[in-house]
């Protein structure tokens, strides 16, 4: 069995191949739609996926014509391609307007998912190693994205959105705000009225793993109808990282 190889997708086929990781993992599996999703040759797409950058996670034992090579997927955008594209995809939930003010070098993150095979191992490392090779070679200083929680109701999410209000809000200067039609308080529950542990259990993976690499969250969840999803925006400015975390996630060298 060859190792996992993580890259900035190459040509159509890993695209294609990443837009169907995707519509596996955020159509079929936690029931998401959209305009532009294809069922018909189950494809998950969107406006914005040229202005992208795609990482994507190639098992080399796989074959590229037939399109199942790509076993995970990040979806990164420079400042330069969020102007080309007109916005940054999470600036239809998210005021960003403090981002964009900061004069920083911004990256968007977005539709990270792995295969259900290769979850919980080091897959997510390898392709975390290539983000961060991303992240060095252009300079980026503060990286950020919408993540999600599956489902919509509140009342079961309100431990774990209370949580992350109260610990691990975003500095004013870097907080983006969810936009007032969907706008979700995540300030439900008091500090001393929360089971952290029980409140950190149901918090996703993924924003757990950035959470612990020094990220924080905006002011106010953001209710997706479409994705059946409960989405925070999550901010983590590369300076503030310690060196630990920072050996951690971007694996430097040199």
């Amino acid at each position: 069995m060859s190792p996992l190889v993580a890259r900035v997708a190459r040509d159509q086929n890993d695209i294609l191949a990443a837009q169907r990781l995707r519509y596996q993992v955020f159509v079929k599996e936690l029931g998401g739609s959209g305009a532009m999703v294809d069922h018909a040759a189950q494809l998950e797409t969107d406006r914005f996926d040229p202005y992208f950058d795609h990482i994507v996670l190639v098992d080399p034992d796989k074959s590229a014509t037939v399109g199942d090579h790509v076993v995970g997927v990040y979806r990164v955008m420079r400042l330069s391609g969020a102007v080309a594209a007109g916005q940054f995809y999470s600036e239809d939930e998210y005021d960003l307007t403090v981002l964009r003010r900061s004069g920083r070098r911004l990256l968007e993150l977005g539709r990270s998912c792995l295969h259900p095979d290769h979850r919980g191992g080091a897959a997510m490392v390898v392709l975390w190693n290539a983000l961060a090779d991303y992240v060095k070679r252009h300079g980026i200083e503060v990286m950020f994205g919408v993540a999600s929680f599956h489902g919509t109701d509140i009342a079961a999410l309100a431990p774990a959105l209370s949580l992350l209000h109260h610990r691990h809000l975003a500095p004013a200067d870097l907080r983006p705000r969810a936009r007032a039609g969907a706008y979700q308080p995540m300030d439900l529950v008091p500090p001393d009225q929360i089971d952290r542990a029980a409140a950190m259990r149901s918090v996703p993976p993924l924003i757990k793993a950035y959470l612990k690499l020094g990220g924080c969250v905006g002011d106010g969840a953001y209710i997706d109808r479409a994705f059946n999803t409960t989405d925070v925006c999550l901010v983590m400015d590369t300076a503030q990282m310690n060196a630990q975390q920072t050996n951690l996630y971007l694996r430097a060298r040199g």
